[in-house]
C-alpha cells in the first residue's frame, strides 16, 4: 500500500503528486532498506542528507535566488508525508520546515547567501537549541544568555532534547540577549552558531523510548564566542520569530502524525488477514473488523482536516490556533491507531521486530514536542 490509496486528497495539484513520486522512489531505494542499521547505530548518515539534497528534498520552499526551488510548502508536505509513511528516521522536517523560514525571513542577506545553498544541498544539517533542563515549554524561562563582549556575543548555557544534535553543523541558540527585560520575552534572541566554534561541545546522545535513529541531544555552550552579526533578525526579537512560525510547525507534526497513524492502520490491515487463529485469521472477528472500520473512519476524518489545514496553510491562513489544535487533534488520532492496532498483533506487537511496536514507541512523543498537547488544549481555550 502507499499514499496513493489515500482517496479524495485535495491539497495537491499534479506537479506535487510528481515529486512525491520522486520522494517515494528515494526513499524506497536510499531510506528502507538502511532504517534496521540507523537504527541500531542510533544515527542517520550524513551522506543520506546529501543525496536527499541532490534530488531537492531538502528545503524545497528555499528562494532560488539561494540555491532552492522556490516552491510552496506543499513539497515540504509531501515530504514529510513520504518520510513518515515510509517510517525513515531523518530529521529533514527541522530543516526544511522551519530553520529554512527562519533564516529565509529573518536572515541577513549574508546569512541567506552563506547558509541557504548548504541547507538545500544537504552540506549543513541544522539544529535548534530552544529546550533546556527544567524549562520544557516554558521559552521564557530559559536560562542560556548570549552577552555582548565588543563586537562578540558569548553564549553560555545547555540544552536538552535536541533534534539533529549529535549531526548538525549549524544550531540556532535561543538565548536571553538582555536578562534583566521585563516581560522576559523581550530579551530573546536567537543566534547561530557553528558546530566548530570554540567552547561548543555535544554531550549525550539520549536514549529515548523511541526513534531509536534520531540523534537527539545534548547540547553545551561554555563561553562560545560568535560574531555579532550571527544574531538571526533584530536583537530581542527571538521569541516573537518563533511564535510566527508555530502554525507550520505544528501543522508538520500534524502531517507526520496522520501519516504513520494511516501506515500502522494499513500494516494492521495486512497482519490481521494473514495471522491465522481458531481456524481462521485475526481480520475475521467481529471485534477486528469494528476497531478497524472505525479507525478508518477517523482517519478518513483526518486525511479531510489535514488537507483544509494544509490548504489554508498554503494561502497564508492557518492560523496559531487552527495549528495548535491541528496538532492536537492528529497526534492523539495517531495514538489512538497505534495503539489499537498494536493490540489487534496480540504478543507480535511487543516485539521490536514487527514494524507497530516501532511505530508505536516513536509515536508516543508527538504529543509533547512542538508544545505538549495539554499547552494546545490551553492555547486553544485561551482563544475561545
Amino acid at each position: 500500500m502507499t499514499l496513493d490509496d489515500v482517496p479524495g486528497r485535495s491539497a495537491y495539484d499534479a506537479d506535487h503528486e510528481a515529486f512525491r513520486e520522486t520522494v517515494r522512489s528515494f526513499l524506497a531505494r536510499e531510506g528502507v532498506p538502511n532504517v534496521a542499521e540507523w537504527e541500531a547505530n542510533r544515527l542517520v548518515p550524513k551522506e543520506f542528507w546529501r543525496k536527499a539534497g541532490a534530488i531537492g528534498m531538502l528545503c524545497p520552499t528555499a528562494p532560488e535566488a539561494y540555491g532552492g526551488l522556490g516552491l510552496d510548502f506543499g513539497y515540504n508536505a509531501i515530504v514529510d508525508e513520504e518520510l513518515n509513511y515510509a517510517g525513515v528516521p531523518a530529521g529533514f522536517a527541522l530543516q526544511s520546515d522551519i530553520v529554512c523560514d527562519y533564516i529565509a525571513a529573518y536572515g541577513s542577506e549574508e546569512q541567506k547567501q552563506q547558509w541557504l545553498p548548504r541547507l538545500v544541498s544537504g552540506e549543513t544539517i541544522t539544529a535548534i537549541a530552544m529546550t533546556e533542563p527544567g524549562t520544557g515549554s516554558d521559552l521564557q524561562s530559559i536560562r542560556t544568555t548570549a552577552r555582548k563582549d565588543g563586537n562578540h556575543y558569548v553564549v553560555s548555557g545547555s540544552k536538552t532534547y535536541i533534534t539533529n544534535g549529535q549531526n548538525a553543523d549549524l544550531i540556532l541558540v535561543v538565548a536571553k540577549t538582555d536578562p534583566s527585560a521585563q516581560p522576559a520575552y523581550k530579551g530573546m534572541s536567537i543566534i547561530l552558531v557553528e558546530s566548530d566554534r570554540e567552547g561548543f561541545r555535544r554531550g549525550r546522545k539520549l536514549d529515548k523510548i523511541g526513534q531509536d535513529a534520531a540523534d537527539t541531544s545534548e547540547l553545551f555552550f561554555d563561553d562560545v564566542r560568535v560574531p555579532i552579526t550571527n544574531c538571526l533578525g533584530e536583537e530581542g526579537k527571538g521569541f516573537a520569530y518563533l511564535m510566527s512560525q508555530l502554525p507550520q510547525e505544528r501543522l508538520t507534526i500534524a502531517i507526520g502524525a496522520q501519516s504513520s497513524a494511516q501506515k500502522a492502520f494499513d500494516e494492521t490491515i495486512v497482519f490481521t488477514k494473514d495471522r491465522k487463529a481458531f481456524a481462521g485469521v485475526v481480520f475475521d472477528f467481529q471485534n477486528t473488523r469494528f476497531v478497524l472500520a472505525d479507525l478508518k473512519a477517523k482517519l478518513q476524518v483526518g486525511w479531510a482536516h489535514l488537507d483544509w489545514a494544509i490548504k489554508r496553510h498554503l494561502a497564508g491562513e492557518l492560523t496559531a490556533t487552527e495549528g495548535a489544535a491541528a496538532k492536537l487533534w492528529h497526534t492523539e488520532l495517531q495514538w489512538e491507531v497505534m495503539d489499537k492496532c498494536l493490540q489487534l498483533h496480540g504478543g507480535a506487537g511487543y516485539m521490536n521486530e514487527y514494524p507497530i511496536a516501532r511505530a508505536w514507541r516513536g509515536a508516543r512523543v508527538s504529543r509533547i514536542y512542538g508544545g505538549t498537547n495539554e499547552i494546545m488544549k490551553e492555547l486553544i481555550g485561551r482563544s475561545l
